[in-house]
C-alpha cells in the first residue's frame, strides 16, 4: 500500500491550485495530507473500484461517476449523496422555487395590509403548493392532480385566456396606478413565469422534456395569478376598511 503524504499531494495539485487529486486503488492518504487538502479546499477523488482509506463506500459522487470524500465548496447536493456544480439548472430551478416563495410572502403582506384578507388565504394555498415544488424535483415525486383556489388546470386555462367571459372584465396592462395589490400580485406572477423557463432549462434534454407535469403546474400557477389580478380589477374580492 502506497502512502501519500502532504509533500505527493502538494505536488499533485500544484501547491494548491489546481486539483483534483485523484487517489488511486492501493493508495491511501496520510493525516497531514488530508488535513492539508482539507485546508486549500484541494478536491480528492476515488476513480471507481477504489472506495477510498478506510475500505467504506465513497462519501459523494458526481454525475461524473468521481467519487468524492469530501464535499468542495463549489458543489451542492442535487439528491442523496450526489454533488453537482452551484450552477446546475436544476440547482439554479430550486432557486427560483425560492425566490418565488419570497415574492408570494410579500405579496401576502400587500394583499393583508390593503384589506383583502381572502386574498392573502388564496395566496397561502399558493405558497403551499409552490413549496412542494422542491419535494417534486429532488424525490421525484409527481405533481399529481392540479387544483387551486377551486380551479382545476383546464379552468385556469379557459379563464385567464377569456376573462371578459367569466369574470367580466377583459385583458388589461397593469399601470402604476394599479392598486398595490394588483401590482404586488403581477410581480408574483412574473416570477412564477421565470421559474417556468428555469425549469424547462433543468429538465429539457436531447429527446424532449421530462417531469412535464412540473412546467405544467407552474404554468397553470401563472394563469392563476393572472386571474387574481383580473378578479382585483373587477371588484370581485371583498374588501375590509381599515
Amino acid at each position: 500500500m502506497a502512502l501519500l503524504t502532504e509533500e505527493d499531494v502538494r505536488r499533485m495539485s500544484n501547491g494548491g491550485a489546481r486539483g483534483p487529486v485523484v487517489v488511486r486503488a492501493g493508495e491511501v492518504l496520510t493525516p497531514a495530507a488530508r488535513d492539508w487538502l482539507r485546508e486549500k479546499g484541494v478536491e480528492v477523488v476515488y476513480p471507481q473500484g477504489n472506495s477510498g482509506e478506510t475500505g467504506q463506500r465513497p462519501k459523494y459522487r458526481t454525475l461524473s461517476g468521481a467519487v468524492l470524500a469530501e464535499k468542495p465548496e463549489h458543489m451542492t447536493h442535487l439528491k442523496g449523496n450526489i454533488l453537482v456544480d452551484k450552477d446546475h439548472p436544476r440547482i439554479a430551478f430550486r432557486g427560483c422555487i425560492d425566490s418565488l416563495e419570497a415574492e408570494i410572502l410579500l405579496a401576502q403582506q400587500t394583499c393583508a395590509g390593503a384589506g383583502y384578507p381572502a386574498l392573502a388565504e388564496e395566496l397561502e394555498e399558493v405558497l403551499a403548493f409552490v413549496r412542494r415544488f422542491i419535494r417534486f424535483d429532488v424525490l421525484d415525486e409527481p405533481v399529481g392532480e392540479i387544483r387551486l383556489c377551486g380551479y382545476g388546470p383546464d379552468e385556469l386555462r379557459e379563464y385567464s385566456h377569456y376573462p371578459d367571459r367569466y369574470l367580466g372584465q377583459p385583458h388589461f396592462m397593469p399601470h402604476y396606478t394599479d392598486s398595490p395589490a394588483i401590482l404586488a400580485v403581477n410581480k408574483v406572477r412574473t416570477v412564477v413565469r421565470r421559474t417556468e423557463l428555469a425549469a424547462y432549462a433543468a429538465f429539457r434534454d436531447a429527446g424532449g422534456v421530462e417531469r412535464t407535469d412540473i412546467i405544467l403546474g407552474l404554468n397553470r400557477l401563472s394563469s392563476l395569478m393572472w386571474i387574481m389580478m383580473i378578479k382585483l380589477k373587477a371588484g370581485k374580492y371583498p374588501r375590509e376598511v381599515k
